[in-house]
């Protein structure tokens, strides 16, 4: 099974490259984030064209995540509160998380909030978000031990994840504390299934759109799938693919694919 990260900013500028790139990637599962449209205005067609159910949270012009699945997904929820239902409004408000089930493998998918600045009032937001986050994954690890978390997670968890130009300290996506909030969510029993397969520096997902960041390579590595033991073990590969960021008005992020063997 091959299960798909990629943050598109904007599903309805980058259809075009998305189905260009699902035709000569044909993956199970496609998680998309920065979708950026609400599900009345998503363009389904061409993706059910191609046999794929789709799976929807979106918003106007901003966050927004889908499922896109060559099998009719089970148990589909959207957002914290469907698994943590005394959560107060706020966590309803910005669609960053969608979860389904696909041959007894949970994939959550989330868009995990930039921050915007260490000290502002989003950076905080992120670093309670994360605190939910992980109290929502320890609710679904109770039950299910095959879970894979991806998606653009808006940290860089170590220096190895960016190029070597950025001064990390009390930088946005590599502060100490946004880096403590997301080891904390992986210490519940995830591992990093790219690093599984490369252990050296230099692979990046995202690169900024000014200063020819692409071209020179300062990127940052911060689009992730966490798994579980169990899957852990049955991961086979972990790849980013650079070749849809090397298209003319791309999105800023590269799909990150991870291939899981089959059980024994």
């Amino acid at each position: 099974m091959k299960i798909a990260t990629w943050n598109v900013n904007s599903i309805r500028t980058r259809l075009e490259q998305v189905i260009d790139w699902l035709n000569q990637n044909p993956v199970d599962v496609l998680c998309l984030q920065e979708t950026k449209v609400v599900d009345a205005e998503f363009p389904r067609s061409p993706f059910e064209q191609l046999g794929y159910h789709l799976y929807l949270s979106g918003q106007k012009a901003y966050n927004g995540v889908a499922l896109i699945s060559r099998q009719p997904l089970a148990n589909v929820s959207m957002g914290f509160s469907e698994i943590l239902a005394d959560l107060q409004p706020e966590w309803n408000e910005q669609k960053r998380v969608i979860t389904g089930v696909i041959d007894d493998i949970q994939i959550v998918n989330l868009y995990v909030p930039n921050g915007s600045a260490v000290g502002s009032e989003k950076y905080d937001y992120k670093l309670r978000w994360l605190t939910v986050l992980r109290e929502y994954l320890q609710t679904i690890l109770s039950s299910q031990p095959a879970i894979c978390v991806c998606g653009d997670f808006n940290i860089a968890l170590e220096a190895r994840d960016i190029h070597d130009k950025v001064i990390t300290e009390n930088h946005i996506m590599a502060s100490e504390p946004e880096r403590q909030a997301l080891r904390d969510v992986i210490t519940l029993g995830f591992a990093d299934a790219f690093r599984k397969f490369t252990q050296e520096g230099g692979h990046y997902s995202w690169w900024d759109y000014r200063a020819a960041a692409f071209r020179r390579n300062l990127g940052w590595r911060i689009d992730h799938h966490y798994l579980t033991p169990v899957l852990y073990e049955r991961a086979k590969s972990c790849i980013i693919d650079v070749a849809p960021r090397k298209l003319t008005q791309p999105s800023d992020h590269a799909p990150v694919v991870v291939e899981l063997g089959n059980r024994e």
